[in-house]
């Protein structure tokens, strides 16, 4: 029974995300309490019972989240307890799902407005707008001939730039003349590339206090979409044994003699039970 106080134990911890430990510890325990030959008549009843009601616990749709979850788990991701075939399908799973956590990548220029135009155009239409109220000035006599002739060379410049302009070559012309054709990354694909990173790293190491959250904080910038995902998995208790201790906690609390609490006051005790983290402090007399 060593093993299922060890289970226990580890299911009921609070700090650490626990359902991504479930199916690991669910196919190790089966796999430990088989029968041995050394084992007593006991021992044996005592084994095929406790795997009997193991094996019926989790159904189809159960069991495929606990297997993403353990797959989002940097200490589980080679997932050793299934076969290859149910490992890739998992795989599969997680890139799939990651991929609809982003939508649509947008291209797009920075110097293009919404019509599609390049910003360039807007200039030279107010060129040639300056130009022709300099030959508005030059009709009616009111411009010295120095400031005609730069009008002028404006006004010819500016209808050269307007002829010898492209909108197609301003549009894509410095896509398609830089070269290489450059390919375009889609959510899914991103999520591959993800993917194929993640599962050709070390796994994180089983330590006391070693938390998966912690880690995908500080892999964040390398796995953008596999953090969103792993972040909704593992949030999501294996057990309900923290549900079971705050009602513990709300029965000590509220007692005869703490009778006159308000719902409030106790909501603010038990969330400064649970939350507040305070220093042990040792006297020396």
């Amino acid at each position: 029974m060593k093993l299922m106080k060890i289970a226990t134990v580890v299911m009921e911890e609070e700090k650490t995300p626990t359902l991504s430990a479930v199916a690991p510890v669910h196919a190790h325990l089966i796999q430990e309490l088989q029968e041995s030959p050394g084992d007593s008549n006991m021992i044996k009843e005592i084994k095929t019972a406790i795997c009997q009601d193991l094996k019926k616990r989790y159904l189809d749709e159960q069991r495929e989240t606990l297997h993403v979850c353990a797959a989002l788990d940097p200490r589980f991701k080679t997932l050793l307890f299934l076969t290859e075939d149910e490992r890739q399908t998992v795989y599969d799973r997680v890139t799939t799902e990651a991929a609809r956590t982003q939508g649509p990548f947008q291209h797009g220029g920075a110097g293009e407005d919404v019509t599609g135009e390049p910003e360039t155009d807007g200039e030279e239409e107010e060129d040639e707008d300056a130009g022709l109220e300099v030959l508005g000035e030059e009709d009616k006599g009111s411009s010295q001939g120095l400031e005609e002739e730069e009008s002028f060379a404006v006004l010819s410049t500016s209808k050269k730039r307007s002829r010898d302009s492209c909108g197609l070559a301003d549009l894509l012309g410095q896509t398609y003349t830089s070269g290489a054709a450059k390919k375009l990354k889609t959510p899914e694909n991103q999520a591959q590339e993800e993917m194929g990173r993640f599962k050709e790293t070390a796994p994180m190491p089983i330590t006391k206090g070693a938390n998966p959250l912690n880690w995908w904080r500080e892999h964040e910038c390398e796995y953008p979409l596999l953090s969103k995902l792993a972040k909704r998995y593992l949030c999501i208790p294996g057990t309900s044994v923290s549900s079971e201790r705050v009602f513990s906690t709300a029965g000590d609390i509220i007692t005869a003699q703490r009778s006159a609490l308000t719902p409030e006051h106790l909501d603010q005790i038990l969330f400064l039970n649970k939350n507040l983290k305070t220093k042990e402090v040792r006297y020396k007399f």
